[in-house]
């Protein structure tokens, strides 16, 4: 089974589970404001959004704008179903306060990914965030698929790929880990993490 198939098959295990508990996981319906966060056109009305529902200290999970922190984020996403920020500070959220539906969220954590996947499914920031929650929640081969599916959506993303190397690294699968680690610093990742936990693990080269 291909990586993407394996992404597919992970989204119907979400919506069967969704189902399994009485959570309808809807797909989205583009609003006015709203549609693609990556779409120049479509974020012409994020500012409205942004400004009463998704302020800085919602994205920093300090207090609600309008409401509870999940509602607010929840709103934003119900309009931009991709929107990376939200997305991000949704799943910080659901690991922080460890509950998959945060208060005053309409959906769950898994169900914001699932509409963000059905709408965008070559969004590869939104892959790499939902393997960045998986690993939060020790889901390490899930993380991987995703983070898999990031990198061939998007190979010349730094970020991805180390990310991708620290999960190797964590796997101890250290071919991988170097290559991924070869690659972003190839593409111009400044951190020296990876690099260092090779080296304090034996499994850095110099000709790497």
């Amino acid at each position: 089974m291909t990586t993407h198939a394996r992404s597919i098959a992970l989204l119907i295990l979400m919506i069967a589970a969704g189902a399994a508990t009485g959570q309808a996981c809807d797909s989205y319906v583009k609003h006015d404001p709203g549609g693609d966060y990556t779409n120049p056109t479509d974020r012409e009305g994020l500012t409205v959004v942004e400004q009463y529902h998704f302020t800085p200290e919602v994205e920093r999970l300090v207090r609600g704008s309008s409401g509870s922190l999940g509602a607010d984020i929840g709103y934003t996403l119900e309009h931009f179903p991709n929107h990376h920020r939200a997305l991000a500070a949704m799943s910080k959220l659901a690991l922080r306060d460890k509950n998959h539906r945060p208060y005053g969220a309409r959906y769950s954590i898994d169900c914001y990914f699932d509409r963000a996947l059905r709408f965008r499914p070559d969004d590869a920031r939104v892959h790499a965030l939902f393997g960045g929650y998986l690993l939060g929640l020790g889901q390490s081969d899930a993380a991987l698929e995703q983070l898999k599916e990031a990198v061939r959506l998007e190979p010349g993303n730094a970020t991805t790929h180390y990310n991708l190397g620290l999960l190797y690294l964590k796997r101890k699968d250290y071919e991988q880990a170097r290559a991924s680690a070869r690659t972003a610093y190839g593409l111009g990742f400044p951190l020296p993490g990876l690099k260092n936990q090779l080296i304090a693990a034996g499994q850095w080269r110099d000709d790497d």
